[in-house]
């Protein structure tokens, strides 16, 4: 069920903690929960989106 390859999860966890820290460091704005979202989906390895688009960067095969 995993549509993200390695590279694109390592991508959005990244992504995600440096908004999260948004919230905590920095400018300390609320817009960096936003950061959840692809934090959440770099962990898990699918992402909604790219099941509707039909995307897949995950190199294995189905």
């Amino acid at each position: 069920m995993r549509n993200e390859g390695s590279v694109d999860r390592l991508l959005r966890v990244i992504v995600g903690l440096v908004l999260l820290a948004l919230v905590f460091v920095g400018p300390k704005t609320p817009l960096g929960w936003i950061g959840i979202v692809p934090l959440l989906t770099g962990v898990i390895g699918f992402c909604p989106a790219y099941r509707i688009f039909g995307i897949s960067t995950c190199s294995a095969r189905r």
